[in-house]
């Protein structure tokens, strides 16, 4: 690549990484091609799709959210990886709704995003699965259960945020709190299943879509 198409394509990913951190990963692509200050064509021509510039822009942050479950995996207690794990995903939610966008929705085209939904879905059955063998998680949750409740709670981060800084961790530890054992009344109605989940994700970006993540643990 000549080092002015480089340029290029190394300016509109800094733009696209602030616009989206700022406006969500549905900002339009010309706003980016101004911010940038390069013409649209040559926005296109470096990336071709929203999918490309967002698997450009987040691809190495989605990978590292894939090893950070990796390590909750492998944590000696299984309550403290699932906690460190929220945390860490949630703080990233806080600083920049494009990925408040990308954890919570289906994006087709991006390779590394795929990946990580199915990652953190099974990320999260396996920590729940090892805390309700040590009793310290409640058994009459699914993991669609916990899979909807925080992307609908994740979409909130931001609103958050902005409203009071740290204030979603709050809001996480409430939840975390209604997981445990420990003092718990039993739920009405039944879990969530696989395809209840996918419904109720599409509902929760837009009545009618179904293009929402939900991945099966």
């Amino acid at each position: 690549m000549r080092q002015d198409a480089q340029r290029n394509r190394e300016r509109v990913i800094a733009a696209a990484r602030a616009v989206y951190a700022e406006q969500g990963v549905e900002a339009p692509l010309d706003v980016i091609a101004r911010r940038a200050e390069v013409g649209n064509a040559t926005l296109y021509r470096r990336f071709p799709d929203r999918a490309a510039l967002i698997e450009a822009v987040f691809g190495d942050g989605l990978a590292a959210t894939i090893e950070a479950g990796e390590r909750a995996r492998e944590a000696a207690d299984p309550w403290a990886g699932l906690v460190a794990y929220l945390e860490r995903t949630f703080t990233g939610l806080a600083m920049d709704r494009g990925i408040t966008d990308l954890m919570t929705t289906a994006m087709p085209g991006v390779p590394t995003l795929e990946a990580l939904h199915v990652h953190n879905a099974a990320t999260i059955g396996a920590l729940l699965a090892r805390c309700r063998e040590e009793g310290t998680v409640r058994d009459d949750v699914s993991v669609e259960d916990v899979l909807f409740a925080l992307a609908a709670l994740g979409r909130a981060v931001p609103a958050a945020e902005t409203a009071a800084s740290g204030s979603w961790r709050r809001l996480l530890a409430l939840f975390l709190d209604g997981l445990r054992a420990e003092g718990a009344r039993p739920l009405p109605g039944e879990p969530l299943t696989s395809d209840a989940l996918r419904t109720a994700l599409g509902e929760l970006h837009g009545p009618g879509r179904t293009d929402a993540a939900a991945p099966r643990p």
